[in-house]
Order: C-alpha cells, then sequence, then structure tokens
C-alpha cells in the first residue's frame, strides 16, 4: 500500500512539473509570436509574412536564430549576420509572457479559465507595449480579443467558471457593458470639461468590452478600480518628480493590462477582504 502511494505521488508531482515546463515553454513561444505582432500591427503589416529577419540588414532569421530567449543569449544580444544589436526587450517580451502564463496556471491549473485567462492577457501583452511606444491600441486587437470573448461566454452557459462564480448568462455581457460604458461615460465627461478627446482614448474604452466579457461584472469593476487607482499613482509621482504636465497626454492602456492581471490573481480575494472590511467598519 505505501509503496502504491509513493507511485502515486511520484507520478503526481512529476506531471506537476511537466504542466509547468509545457506551460512555460508555450508562454515563451507566444512571446515570441507577440513580438511580431508589437512590431508588425502598428505599421499596419502582416504578421504572418513576409518571414522575420533583422531591421538592420534584412536578412532572413534560421530556426537557430528564433528561439526564444536563449537565442538572444547566446547571440549576446546581436545578429549573427551583421552584428547590429538586438534590443533586450524581445527576450523580455518573452520572458514576460511565460512568466503570466506560469502565473495564470498555478492560480486555475488545466482549465477553460486558464486557456481563458492565458488568451486575453496574451492580446493584452501586445497593447501593452504598442501603446506604451504609439499611444494606440489597434482594433485588431480589441476584435481578437472580443473573438476570444465568445468562448468564457459560451462556456459559462454549460458550467460556471471560475472568474465569474456563477452560471447567469448575462453576467460577461454586463462586465462588456459596464467595463465600455464607464470609459465612455469618463471620456464624455471629459471632452465636456476639458475640451479635449484626450481626457480618454478610444482605444482605451472599446479595449474594455472583451476585458468585460472574459471578467464577468463583479471582476470588471474591480479590474477598473485598480487600473484607475495604479494610474492614479503613478500620474501623481510623474507630477510630483516633474517628468509630468498636469495636462500633457498620459497612456493608460498599460494599467488596464496590469488591472487586469491582477484581478485575474487576486481579484475576488481583493474583493472578499474590501466587503468584509466595509461590514466591520
Amino acid at each position: 500500500m505505501g509503496t502504491s502511494l509513493n507511485l502515486g505521488l511520484l507520478f503526481e508531482t512529476g506531471f506537476t512539473v511537466f504542466c509547468y515546463i509545457s506551460v512555460a515553454l508555450l508562454g515563451l513561444l507566444v512571446g515570441s509570436f507577440l513580438n511580431v505582432c508589437i512590431y508588425r500591427i502598428p505599421n499596419d503589416e502582416s504578421v504572418v509574412r513576409p518571414r522575420s529577419h533583422c531591421m538592420k540588414c534584412g536578412h532572413t532569421l534560421g530556426a537557430l536564430d528564433l528561439v526564444p530567449v536563449f537565442s538572444y543569449l547566446f547571440l549576446k544580444g546581436r545578429c549573427r549576420y551583421c552584428g547590429e544589436k538586438i534590443s533586450p526587450r524581445y527576450a523580455l517580451v518573452e520572458l514576460l509572457t511565460s512568466v503570466v502564463y506560469l502565473l495564470l496556471f498555478w492560480k486555475y491549473g488545466l482549465s477553460v479559465d486558464f486557456l481563458a485567462s492565458a488568451y486575453l492577457m496574451s492580446v493584452l501583452i501586445a497593447v501593452f507595449f504598442i501603446d506604451l511606444d504609439h499611444m494606440i491600441i489597434p482594433n485588431k486587437l480589441v476584435v481578437a480579443a472580443l473573438v476570444g470573448g465568445v468562448l468564457p461566454f459560451v462556456y459559462n452557459i454549460f458550467r460556471p467558471m471560475d472568474i465569474y462564480v456563477d452560471r447567469k448568462w448575462w453576467n460577461p455581457l454586463l462586465g462588456a457593458f459596464i467595463g465600455f460604458g464607464f470609459l465612455l461615460l469618463v471620456a464624455i465627461v471629459g471632452y465636456l470639461v476639458y475640451k479635449t478627446d484626450e481626457a480618454m482614448g478610444g482605444g482605451d474604452v472599446k479595449l474594455f468590452a472583451p476585458i468585460g466579457l472574459f471578467l464577468g461584472w463583479k471582476m470588471t469593476i474591480v479590474a477598473l478600480f485598480i487600473s484607475f487607482v495604479s494610474a492614479g499613482i503613478v500620474s501623481i509621482v510623474l507630477l510630483l518628480l516633474k517628468k509630468k504636465e498636469r495636462r500633457s497626454t498620459f497612456v493608460f492602456g498599460p494599467f488596464i493590462v496590469m488591472g487586469t492581471f491582477f484581478t485575474y490573481l487576486f481579484g475576488w480575494e481583493l474583493l472578499e477582504w474590501y466587503l468584509s472590511t466595509l461590514l466591520h467598519v
């Protein structure tokens, strides 16, 4: 009996390790593809063709040049063909995607919740860097997120997802309405007050519609709260350090991405803590 239990435990541990390694490698591969999206989508280029090539010499990269992270380390951050320095951000995006996948797998295990959250966060990682570089959130990424949001919406009708908690079919739809509607209201009020459409970007408004589908209405509110609080804190710090003018443009997309990720990991715990604290006041 003892031997049988030990073998079972060993098998379970081995399978768990295998899953984590597989998820980490998957994250690296997806991160490599996201690098292509981050560079090409803002330039309205295909993410499929032409094949990946050096931005300096134009040489088509071979398979050994495209191994996530390891190629960058092996080549010491330079192109194999012309010696031009390669931005370390390529490796950073790959590592970041892998870490995000691992944390989501730690939270949700091998489940539909993991697949849905990993898909959304993949789109949002691309949003994060594109918005930082170009101060835009491409419609193609919003549409990609919306299409992916159909999965958790349909699945929730038959079996409740962890992020929703309940099986109410309208939960994700209400989440999309709250996310989109609230930011649209902020944009309208900002326009009326400041006489400019830069108070809230159109991309930010549209992006929270698919996020609401993935999170459901309660977690959408949490994600909105975290996004605005984190953006407010950073904005105040930048103002105090005189790194930013009060009326200057401020990218909100990265804070939406971070708020959504934090909500996936700790949203329900944060909401329960807040409600329990409120009840004891």
